[in-house]
């Protein structure tokens, strides 16, 4: 019996989602690890009574023999399409991500960001379900506490707009996250329009 342990992220069920591709065939088993679209690191390891073989590289293929022998092997993008297009067929789409910015001091987008929060919602619209997520932000300028709520309010305008455009509510999460993750570090009370901003996040 062989045995798959996922290290660093959870296997999906179809042992597909960007991790692994296992197939079943006469005279062996193969695991193929496969490239994550986010381009993080994963590894696994393929136990059966014989020992335990871990692959941590992408294309990295573990055979399994019929009295359980490892053995490690290497494949290619292209191999893998030619071999599993069905399969291959059932990953989700990468995550896309926008970034919008704000005027000072409010929620309302400036004029560049409306057209880009058309195309954010072009996009999220040629998906099938999905979810988004929007992550509000600002700049250094005013109080911790008042940054706090401006930014959740800059990330709750967006996802309402999203939710007027026909998007499910229970599929936009809206997140504040206030001065904390700045794209442009600076001291306190300086005027940074990178800062004032909402990542939207489209699954």
């Amino acid at each position: 019996m062989t045995h798959l342990t996922p290290i660093r992220h959870t296997l999906t069920g179809l042992f597909l989602g960007g991790i692994v591709l296992l197939t079943a065939c006469a005279p062996a088993t193969r695991v193929t690890l496969l490239p994550q679209s986010n381009g993080k690191a994963s590894a696994v390891e393929v136990t059966t009574g014989k020992g335990t073989q871990r692959i941590d590289q992408p294309y990295q293929v573990a055979e399994v023999g019929r009295r359980g022998d490892l053995s490690l092997d290497l494949t290619t993008a292209e191999a893998v399409r030619e071999r599993h297009p069905r399969l291959l067929a059932l990953q989700p789409l990468a995550p896309e991500r926008f970034t919008l910015e704000f005027e000072p001091g409010t929620s309302l987008l400036t004029q560049a960001s409306q057209a880009q929060l058309e195309e954010a919602i072009r996009r999220a619209l040629a998906r099938i379900g999905g979810e988004i997520v929007v992550t509000g932000h600002t700049d250094r300028q005013g109080t911790l506490e008042a940054n706090d709520t401006l930014s959740l309010q800059r990330a709750q305008a967006i996802r309402a707009l999203f939710i007027e455009r026909g998007f499910r509510a229970e599929l936009i999460e809206a997140v504040g996250r206030g001065e904390r993750e700045p794209l442009v570090p600076t001291d306190d009370d300086v005027d940074e329009p990178r800062n004032r901003r909402a990542d939207v996040e489209v699954r």
